[in-house]
């Protein structure tokens, strides 16, 4: 813990010398979910876009699946209130000229949790789609709440307090899935 603290530290005593791409560096790696740093806007841009399109697609996937009742209905309710998430977001680069492009595909990461996905069925995939939503969703409360805190977007920092209960309640949600 203190040699994780101390890389961190020396991390960001750099910060002002580092490029964009050094900061996504840091947002990548979970030095600044670690030391409660917000991302810049278009790594915010970049991390929900991402993050909404796995939920969608990996809940699209459990619909197919014919899961169990409950993880219907929350599978239902992900892929409605992540595309609706997807959409404002979308609207709010557009709207507020905010420098960032807005991700057409998964990374590497999100995608390779979704291949995992498609080989499993029954109980086992389950299990790993409901550890992937809590998952998944403590990250997203994570960068909601740090951008919505310290976000360098007036307009992104709104809709970031704003969305952050929703994904809250989306967690507890995820969490109370039959393990």
């Amino acid at each position: 813990m203190k040699k994780s603290f101390i890389i961190a530290a020396s991390l960001l005593s750099f910060a002002p010398f580092y490029s964009h791409a050094q900061q996504s560096m840091a947002e990548k790696s979970g030095v600044n979910k670690a030391m409660g740093v917000a991302p810049i806007a278009s790594e915010f841009v970049h991390n929900v876009a991402i993050s909404d399109m796995f939920e969608i697609q990996s809940s699209k996937l459990a619909l197919q699946e014919h899961v169990s009742p409950k993880v219907a209905s929350f599978a239902n309710r992900m892929v409605t209130d992540h595309t609706k998430t997807s959409s404002e977001l979308k609207s709010l680069v557009m709207s507020a000229s905010i420098q960032a492009e807005v991700p057409q595909a998964l990374d590497s990461k999100h995608q390779e949790l979704l291949d995992k996905l498609r080989t499993l069925h029954g109980k086992k995939f389950e299990a790993q789609y409901r550890e992937d939503q809590i998952d998944g969703h403590q990250e997203a409360v994570s960068l909601f709440h740090r951008y919505g805190s310290d976000g360098d977007n007036v307009a992104l920092k709104q809709w970031a307090g704003k969305t952050e209960p929703a994904l809250r309640h989306h967690l507890d949600l995820a969490r109370q899935l039959p393990e």
